[in-house]
């Protein structure tokens, strides 16, 4: 009974899915424990038992090395520290790299990454370390620096080298600043500009002053010269504004001369004529908001306004062109037009010649709308003195001959630029009736011939030019690039007779792309003995036959010569520069665009063996 109660009094707890599972199946948790425990025992002696042979087996080894034998053991825990080696190995290197791409050097060195796993580790914020430049024992904190060799610094080595590294930025960027000079100084050397010495006070003046725009109020009473100079700063820095226009408006002013109006509007040229309503030189460039209203203001107050000069005025209409030339056309004696597409067209031309009678200089370029008409009405401009020429619509050489027969007396300068219709009568025209020019182009023409070019300058009554420009003149026929039998354009013939009639004069010289001229004519012209005295500017780009010795003589023959320009001239090479001389575009891959000089001419003329040119 007593037994039944012990039974009775049993408290069980509700059981387990898993523990009515492993009863359903007769296996025992405890049988588990005893197997495993078994197996363990089991396990232990084997290791025993194979530790005791191997050190039988090591005995043998170092008595037989060649007949050692790998127990599975030994096996398993050598390949066990391979395969640890290898990853710290792979660790090293992945960190290695990451360092090495953070510093720009993508590429790692094995040997380097393999090295890292014998390297000192850094020690922690807290503990002691000796000091790598002082050897003085020092606790380590979270700002302590790292020396040349990779150890650490103490606090007074490492204040040193903070301040040296500050000291070493000072000098690199010190260092760093003359090339900001050197680019504005090849700048300036594409432009011709070569000098030596120090800047001129009032260059740097104006320097300042366009550093400073922003905060000026006024120029006060600034000659004319250093205004425009100033708006050529502003415009090129594209800081002439309507706040920054005031700076060059006063009471009294005669001349305004702005270079780049692409950000006034139509109130802002009109409140040019209002502070200065006695304007008589106007030049306006990329005037795109010049329109109608500005020509009725200036008609209402009567500006009396002599020299214009408008650039990209398109917003004008014709019928505006035309009330402007019959109200105020008796007071123009310059008038300069460029970039018109869609207005002044042959009709407003007309009232230009017929209410105009005071005239004296004409640019006319990029006027879409003038063609043959504008040209034939132009030689009933009898006191015109300066002309310049550059249509779009075709025109007839008949047309340019009548218009150089009547007006050619008078001309001084003549600018014809992309008039392919041009022969040699043009040339003999000009010959015949032009003789007080001193500045003749003639540009991108291919019907001249080198003999017409050859009688323009031979026995020619007028005095030397001083400006001449026969760029492009050369043959158009892509299956003669040589050219044809009678030499379209200038070659060897005219070239020399260009130079014989006015190379004593002579400023400036451009025969870009005149391809046809031989060698032998650049030779004979720059043989180092005949000399140009004045001579300052040339371009003979993609004028094949220049080589290095040319060049040479020309800079012998021409003393004053200050800037060359050479694109496309493959055979000059390795040409020494004469002091205060810019080479501009000679090909050469390892040296700059631009060659400022630097050699005595005496020199260069002993190096290159100038008698043989």
């Amino acid at each position: 009974m007593s037994g039944r109660r012990t039974s009775n009094n049993r408290i069980r707890g509700p059981q387990s899915a898993l523990t009515d599972f492993l009863a359903s199946n007769n296996i025992s948790a405890a049988q588990i424990s005893a197997d495993y425990e078994r197996r363990r025992r089991e396990a232990q002696e084997r290791a025993e038992q194979e530790a005791a042979a191997n050190g039988t087996i090591a005995e043998e080894d170092e008595q037989q090395p060649d007949e050692r034998d790998e127990t599975a053991l030994q096996k398993k825990k050598r390949k066990r520290a391979e395969e640890k080696a290898l990853a710290e190995i792979k660790q090293g290197k992945s960190s290695k790299k990451q360092k090495k791409s953070k510093k720009g050097n993508p590429e790692g060195d094995d040997s380097d990454d393999a090295f890292g796993m014998y390297t000192k580790s850094k020690p922690l914020p807290g503990q002691l370390e000796n000091c790598e430049k002082c050897e003085k024992r020092f606790t380590v904190t979270a700002y302590s620096k790292t020396g040349a060799e990779g150890g650490l610094l103490c606090v007074k080595c490492s204040k040193e080298l903070t301040d040296q590294k500050k000291k070493d930025d000072k000098v690199k960027k010190q260092a760093a600043a003359p090339r900001g000079r050197q680019r504005q100084k090849q700048s300036n050397l594409l432009d011709g500009i070569v000098g030596d010495g120090a800047v001129s006070l009032q260059d740097l003046c104006i320097k300042t002053i366009a550093d400073n725009v922003h905060h000026l109020e006024e120029l006060g009473d600034l000659p004319q010269s250093l205004l425009k100079r100033l708006s050529e700063i502003f415009s090129k820095r594209r800081v002439l504004l309507p706040r920054t226009l005031d700076l060059f408006l006063r009471s009294g002013l005669e001349t305004i001369e702005l270079t780049d109006c692409g950000k006034l509007e139509v109130e802002d040229y009109i409140k040019i004529f209002s502070f200065a309503p006695q304007i008589h030189t106007l030049n306006l460039q990329n005037a795109g908001q010049f329109k109608d209203e500005v020509i009725d203001y200036i008609m209402e107050r009567e500006i009396p306004i002599q020299n214009l000069k408008l650039y990209a005025a398109n917003l004008i209409l014709n019928s505006k062109w035309i009330e402007y030339f019959t109200k105020c056309g008796h007071r123009l004696e310059s008038l300069q037009l460029k970039w018109l597409n869609c207005s002044l067209d042959d009709e407003a031309f007309m009232h230009l010649v017929e209410h105009c009678p005071n005239l004296k200089r004409l640019k006319l370029k990029q006027c879409w709308q003038l063609g043959d008409p504008a040209v034939a009405a132009m030689q009933h401009l009898e006191k015109l003195e300066h002309l310049s020429l550059h249509f779009k619509e075709p025109v007839s050489a008949e047309n340019l001959v009548a218009m150089i027969t009547a007006i050619g007396p008078n001309l001084r300068t003549l600018s014809l630029e992309a008039f392919y219709n041009a022969d040699d009568s043009v040339l003999q025209a000009i010959h015949t009736h032009c003789t007080r020019l001193e500045k003749l182009r003639l540009t991108e023409n291919d019907a001249c011939t080198d003999a017409g070019y050859t009688e323009l300058f031979t026995n020619w009554a007028n005095p030397p030019l001083t400006f001449l420009d026969l760029s492009s003149n050369r043959s158009l026929d892509c299956d003669k690039p040589e050219g044809t039998e009678d030499l379209a354009g200038l070659a060897t013939s005219g070239f020399e007779a260009m130079m014989a009639h006015s190379g004593s004069a002579l400023r400036t010289l451009t025969i870009a792309s005149c391809r046809h001229i031989e060698r032998e004519g650049l030779a004979n012209v720059w043989d180092g003995k005949k000399e140009y005295p004045c001579l300052k500017t040339a371009d003979v780009s993609f004028v094949k036959r220049m080589d290095t010795m040319v060049v040479a003589g020309l800079f012998k023959s021409c003393p004053q010569l200050t800037k060359l320009t050479a694109f496309g001239c493959f055979s000059v090479s390795d040409v020494m520069v004469p002091k205060g001389v810019a080479l501009i575009g000679v090909p050469n891959a390892q040296d700059s665009i631009v060659q400022e000089g630097g050699y005595d001419l005496d020199s260069i003329v002993a190096s290159m063996g100038l008698g043989a040119v």
